[in-house]
């Protein structure tokens, strides 16, 4: 999961950086027995600045697959008290409505890791941004993600923009509305909340009502450059919201990269322990995604999905084995040359 960024600073142009693959047996570290004090300010080496890996899996979720998500953790004492009123009003909200399989008929959903659903994964990610506009523990922020000073419209800022939490609603229709203007994926909204979550572990700031909308723009711009192979320029994104400036959105997105230290990188098992999380989070909230009756047609799909998948790892496995054999094969050979000798 990876693409190129740019960083546009005209309307007219938005360049690509392109990458190119670097063994690291090309990139030797450097240490400080092997520089001199003629060499001048020593530069430590990037791998001497990451954190020891326990301490880096409680802090940065969005960077170790085995962290737990932020915004499961802020929602439990929700999901907690709305259990708890359940069981004291004796009550099971949703179950009547859920659909559930029988001998005749088998309901699937149509999401998948690779190919989540759109609608219902934008609404689960708004509902993972509301908790944790919600469950916030402060309201550190910096001046850039600040509507009050960076505004995106002409309308007049309520007075109370900084008190008053937005609702659920609220957040997901500022979503879809950006989702659907710029034809993004359903894959670019968990990248997005990816980012979002790195940006308060490695900014140590909070999500709160005074710059929720920057955040999530801004999360939302960097997630569709680095997924998307035909990115959204930052123009574009002024044509949906029309009284925002480019050169706004230029210095916003450098500030957001410079917050997350230009680490873009989002591991297959990060992305989809976030996957699983969303869904998590969407049975605890009542929030099921669309179950449709397992028809002839998408069966035959799924079985030969399935017998893909089997002959590719069958063929995997003989691969595996004929390298196993001739590894044998050379060490017999070499056991025999050192008899005879």
């Amino acid at each position: 999961m990876g693409g190129s960024v740019s960083c546009c600073f005209s309307p007219g142009e938005s360049p690509k950086l392109h990458r190119r693959h670097v063994d690291l047996d090309e990139c030797p570290i450097t240490t400080t027995e092997d520089v001199s004090e003629d060499t001048g300010t020593y530069l430590q080496h990037i791998s001497d600045r990451e954190l020891p890996d326990e301490l880096a899996q409680e802090a940065n979720p969005s960077d170790h697959p085995r962290a737990s998500t932020l915004f499961l953790n802020k929602s439990q004492t929700d999901v907690r008290e709305k259990r708890k009123s359940n069981y004291m009003n004796h009550m099971s909200p949703g179950l009547l409505t859920k659909k559930y399989s029988s001998c005749s008929t088998i309901f699937i959903d149509d999401s998948t890791v690779s190919q989540p659903n759109l609608k219902s994964t934008i609404r689960c990610v708004a509902l993972a941004i509301y908790y944790h506009i919600k469950n916030r523990d402060s309201n550190r922020s910096l001046d850039i993600f600040d509507e009050k000073k960076h505004p995106l419209s002409r309308e007049k800022v309520p007075d109370d923009y900084s008190v008053v939490d937005p609702e659920h609603k609220l957040i997901y229709r500022f979503i879809r509305t950006l989702f659907s203007s710029a034809q993004l994926t359903a894959e670019c909204a968990i990248v997005t909340l990816v980012y979002l979550e790195r940006l308060l572990t490695y900014a140590e700031m909070d999500i709160c009502p005074s710059n929720w909308k920057r955040i999530v723009l801004g999360a939302i711009l960097l997630a569709s450059k680095v997924w998307d192979d035909q990115a959204v320029w930052n123009v574009d994104y002024c044509q949906i919201l029309k009284d925002i400036t480019v050169e706004d959105m230029n210095e916003m997105e450098r500030h957001f990269l410079e917050l997350l230290q230009f680490n873009i990188n989002v591991p297959a098992s990060v992305y989809a322990k976030y996957y699983f999380d969303l869904r998590s989070l969407a049975d605890d909230n009542n929030l099921s995604f669309p179950l449709e009756p397992l028809s002839n047609k998408r069966a035959q799909k799924l079985e030969a999905i399935s017998r893909l998948c089997e002959d590719k790892y069958k063929d995997l496995s003989k691969s595996a084995m004929r390298r196993s054999m001739s590894a044998d094969n050379m060490i017999g050979i070499k056991n025999s040359q050192a008899v005879l000798s």
